[in-house]
């Protein structure tokens, strides 16, 4: 039976002085005086150029949650977890960038670099993309809005619109699809699979349909790509279904990696000033319901799903790997693995590598300017997830204490 409570297996990778420090981290953002301002002083400190901020970041919130600033010093960490049979999801952490063709392609070639790099490491199997980093966030909001004018399936809907779109827009586009073919041709011959991040509900469907396009192309036998699905939207159990079906009928390997999400507040905010219902689930109740039906959905056909369980919550991780033993399969399954944040969940995460589960870290890195607003929402996610700070915590005194007493 796992238990999320052993901190000797949580935390055996950390020395003290690591887990002291996590330690005022997560106080730090239990504190809403200290969080807010910290939110507002770290970009502007970081604009301002004002002297030590890099150090102060590097050595504190960047270290618990990043990897490193270039690839080569993710190999630390890497190497690390791989001891403690713990994989890597390597995440160029880069946000957004210049609407400019320049920009799209530095991009592309970034992530190959990346695909390139983990296929020379024996502990990282995956690759996060975010399709904003290859095309221009105005022009996925166009093809969405004209989606969601049209009716039929998704892919009828994309293909209506991509085939309405002026000859400049449709070559701009073209290019987008070519970046991603590009990408994903360089990790299905390194065998490096890769994760497509989901976005915010006014531009995900053409990022949904693109991503079921190159499933279709390199899911055929073997799983290369995965679309990220979040179950806080009140639609995304059906449309995991509806994936399914498509994927069945086409005879692809569907790729899901099922999260929660990660733009409530957003979310709610623009539904509201645009008068529009909220695609955002009326509870945490609702969400959790959705999210556990979509695990349990996925392990009923894994014969053709391919599921990640990205997780943070307890109850979730442990129903999976319930599901698993009740239907007689492994912990190490080649279609299930299970994932969490470096840097938050460990007691999920080296608990269930210790049950023999394949597992990693969803390990981001990139220059500090450059990961600001990953950090930012690292904090902010900490802090509006009820009882998230307390319980890692109270994990990380248990273990502190823990080591004491052995002394």
């Amino acid at each position: 039976m796992i238990s999320f409570d052993n901190t000797e297996y949580a935390f055996a990778y950390k020395t003290d002085k690591e887990l002291k420090r996590a330690h005022f981290l997560f106080s730090s953002m239990g504190s809403p005086v200290m969080l807010n301002a910290g939110l507002k002083l770290m970009p502007l400190a970081m604009k301002l150029h004002v002297p030590f901020t890099r150090a102060i970041i590097r050595s504190t919130i960047f270290k618990q949650f990043v990897g490193g600033e270039t690839l080569e010093q993710t190999a630390v960490v890497a190497d690390k977890l791989g001891k403690y049979n713990v994989q890597v999801i390597l995440d160029y952490g880069v946000e957004g960038g210049d609407d400019a063709d320049a920009a799209y392609e530095h991009s592309t070639d970034e992530f190959i670099k990346v695909i390139n790099y983990a296929a020379t490491q024996n502990n990282i199997p995956l690759m996060s993309i975010k399709v904003t980093g290859i095309v221009r966030f105005g022009l996925l909001e166009k093809i969405d809005a004209g989606m969601n004018d049209t009716t039929g399936t998704l892919m009828k809907r994309y293909y209506k619109v991509i085939d309405l779109l002026p000859a400049n827009e449709k070559l701009e586009w073209e290019k987008a699809v070519n970046r991603l073919v590009k990408i994903c041709d360089v990790a299905a011959k390194k065998n490096i699979g890769v994760l497509v991040d989901a976005e915010e509900t006014w531009i995900q469907d053409p990022v949904d349909a693109l991503t079921i396009l190159m499933m279709d192309k390199y899911n055929k036998g073997k799983i290369v790509v995965y679309n990220t699905i979040q179950l806080y939207r009140v639609d995304r159990l059906a449309f995991l279904k509806a994936s399914h079906e498509a994927a069945t009928e086409r005879g692809f390997i569907l790729g899901a990696k099922l999260v929660r999400g990660a733009y409530m507040e957003k979310e709610r905010k623009r539904a509201e000033e645009k008068t529009y219902p909220s695609p955002i689930q009326p509870s945490k109740e609702a969400c959790d319901k959705d999210y556990n039906e979509a695990v349990e959905f996925c392990i009923e056909h894994l014969d053709n799903i391919a599921l990640i369980v990205a997780s943070h919550n307890e109850y979730s991780n442990l129903h999976a790997t319930q599901l698993l033993d009740k239907k007689g399969f492994p912990h190490n399954h080649p279609h299930i693995h299970f994932s969490q944040l470096y840097g938050m969940s460990d007691n999920i995460t080296f608990n269930l590598a210790k049950s023999g589960c394949s597992v990693s870290k969803y390990l981001p890195f990139g220059p500090i300017a450059d990961v600001v607003p990953y950090l930012m929402r690292r904090a902010q996610e900490n802090s509006s997830v009820a009882g998230q700070t307390g319980r890692e915590l109270g994990l990380i005194k248990k273990e502190l204490e823990r080591r004491k007493e052995n002394r």
